[in-house]
């Protein structure tokens, strides 16, 4: 862990009137209604109305940033001197310099108007309790507000406590913004190698205490002070770096911060692993391998490799945390590289492409479940674990590139029940087992040319499904595509590696889409029937978000966003974005009125695939390659 160095500035910042208003509010709410740790001590014993921070060097101060918002300028400013400091409003410098604590309580059952982690909930729902949004009404919704982001890929989740959101950018950037007007709080920003900014998504951010917690595209993961942006740690996970990275923010577990690397496709003696980290002081606790061993528990089913050529299994995508259980579940992606032939072993692989059931406390993986035993055609299963009670069994559910929805036991890690959506063809599922099987001729040796549904870029990918509780049914973004391809080769030398891409790529409609790629389907969690679907030529390119409106939200590749019936499917509003619509859509409130923000990324900013595609199938769309933003919708006043 790197110490903070000495701050060497003081810099005082105006805050918005309304934020203040609002946090004022929620600071005597708080004194009025214990909810666990005490609320924090201000930082400054002085009556004001701004807050007087300190600042490292790759913080910006409010006086140098650039007004990115459609509503009215921010008021703040810089001030030199303490008797302009003494003539603030008295008892208005405490709420502005506290903030609510977000302790493991509050992350296990947030106040309806936020959205503290990733999926708003630990469980992974994406469900919003709010209402004041409905069918009814929700054709009303119009632009309330905007803000632009930094360039590079964007899919990013805001998060929202007390009125206030933090929006994690492109390149290691985290801004604070009035939630109810877009107006700008303060921002972080970290030195980051421009070499990297192709792929310098962070699809989240986590919130813990008063900290913002980043993991940053360097594998470092940093705490910042909610109130300001400023540096209270800053931990090196992977002090060699050597391509080891984050794409997403962590799960906090019982005050552990939790957290899988990506960039784990070169060949070298450290393997891929999960970490955790202490969310108070940023101590790294423990790491935990996604890769089995030679010598250990499933280390025999990568045949004799040795430890140097075992790779892959990412966890890329944040986990999800069973408090009564003491579980975080996190899922793995593919073995690297691609194909059988170009690892030089036909076994399973383990545990790439599983489900990982882990003690927060320690790291220790209680259960694993592997999907796809040794994978040949790049179809991760690393996406969301969602985590329902069934008619009081205790389930996770996840769906993997070949989209066939699962359901394990999360206690014990057994088999319940698989879906296949019907549309791969490369593998036969036994739903009485969960067995997956390879069809004939379809293990390709490098270089053979292939036809496979799905692509590469997979039915389902990082868009991430959503549940609601009313219909008992979860709602999956679908992208129907095949590919015609070869695989290539790796060359097994220390330092060497890689995925071994493809070679020759064509791209196909699905045989029983021909013209359409986008789909959205509602599944019902005990059967996996279907209980309605949507098709558009265009790819869904957002997760859902389910509410109690009796709503969802998803967008697509053509800059639409739509609102549909839960339980219809009937399509009731739609809008349209200034790019295409992009990550992870959230609903908060800010006193009492509903909010609905999407994000949108320019063409860079989806899957794998996502540039690729629409070019050769789509030619008659285009979209912007910038105008990465958030959008915010409300009712009318």
């Amino acid at each position: 862990m790197n110490p903070v160095p000495p701050v060497s500035k003081t810099v005082i910042h105006f805050l918005p009137a309304p934020a203040l208003s609002r946090w004022s509010r929620a600071w005597r709410r708080d004194a009025s209604r214990a909810e666990g740790a005490p609320v924090p001590p201000i930082e400054s014993p002085n009556r004001q109305a701004c807050s007087i921070v300190r600042h490292r060097e790759t913080h910006m101060p409010f006086a140098n940033a650039r007004r990115r918002t459609t509503r009215s300028p921010l008021r703040f400013g810089l001030l030199i001197g303490a008797a302009l400091v003494a003539a603030g409003t008295a008892g208005v410098a405490q709420q502005t310099a506290d903030v609510r604590p977000v302790t493991d309580a509050v992350l296990q059952n947030p106040d309806a108007g936020d959205w503290v982690n990733w999926r708003r909930t630990l469980d992974g729902w994406g469900y919003s309790p709010l209402d004041e949004i409905t069918r009814d009404n929700v054709g009303d919704l119009q632009l309330a507000w905007s803000w632009g982001l930094e360039p590079g890929v964007s899919q990013t989740t805001p998060i929202v406590r007390d009125g206030v959101m933090y929006i994690a950018n492109p390149g290691n950037v985290v801004q604070a913004l009035d939630a109810a007007t877009g107006d700008f709080i303060w921002e972080y920003r970290r030195e980051m190698d421009e070499r990297l900014r192709p792929a310098a998504q962070m699809r989240s951010l986590a919130i813990y205490e008063d900290l913002i917690l980043l993991n940053t595209v360097d594998a470092h993961i940093v705490g910042l002070d909610a109130r300001t942006g400023a540096v209270r740690w800053d931990t090196d996970v992977a002090p060699d770096h050597d391509g080891y990275g984050f794409s997403s923010g962590p799960v906090v577990a019982d005050g552990v911060v939790v957290a899988g690397l990506r960039g784990c496709e070169r060949f070298r003696e450290d393997t891929c692993y999960i970490v955790g980290v202490d969310g108070r002081t940023g101590q790294i606790l423990w790491r935990t391998s996604t890769i089995a061993r030679p010598g250990e528990r499933g280390g025999d089913s990568w045949g004799d490799l040795p430890l140097l050529f075992r790779a892959g299994a990412d966890a890329w995508i944040p986990g999800s945390y069973d408090p009564v259980n003491r579980l975080v579940y996190y899922g793995t992606s593919q073995a690297k590289p691609w194909t059988r032939d170009a690892r030089g072993t036909d076994g399973d692989a383990l545990y790439s492409n599983s489900t990982l059931a882990l003690d927060p406390a320690t790291g220790e993986m209680q259960w694993y479940y592997q999907h796809i035993p040794g994978d040949s055609h790049d179809m991760d299963e690393t996406f969301e674990r969602i985590l329902i009670d069934v008619d009081g069994q205790p389930s996770v559910y996840s769906m993997g590139k070949l989209g066939i929805l699962w359901q394990l036991d999360r206690v014990t890690g057994d088999y319940i029940n698989a879906t296949d959506l019907g549309y791969q063809n490369l593998m036969d599922l036994n739903r009485e087992t969960g067995e997956l099987t390879y069809r004939d001729g379809v293990v390709v040796d490098v270089g053979e040319e292939l036809f496979f549904c799905p692509s590469t870029g997979g039915f389902k990918s990082l868009r991430a499904m959503a549940y609601h509780p009313d219909t008992a049914a979860l709602y999956v973004p679908i992208n129907l595509q095949c590919e015609t391809a070869a695989f290539g080769p790796v060359e097994r030398r220390d330092g060497g590696g890689g995925t071994g891409g493809v070679r020759g790529r064509q791209n196909h409609f699905h045989p029983d889409a021909p013209d359409q790629l986008g789909e959205v389907r509602a599944m019902d969690i005990r059967t996996g029937d279907t209980l309605w679907h949507h098709r558009r030529r265009a790819p869904y390119n957002t997760a859902t978000l389910t509410t109690a409106g009796g709503l969802v939200f998803i967008g697509d590749w053509e800059r639409y966003i739509f609102a549909y019936d839960a339980a219809t499917g009937d399509q009731l509003w739609q809008s349209r974005l200034s790019t295409m619509s992009n990550g992870y859509p959230i609903s908060y409130a800010v006193d009492g009125k509903q909010y609905i923000a999407f994000g949108a990324g320019g063409p860079l900013g989806g899957s794998s695939w996502t540039s690729v595609i629409p070019t050769d199938l789509l030619p008659e769309m285009r979209n912007p390659r910038a105008g990465n933003a958030i959008f915010v919708f409300a009712l009318p006043e």
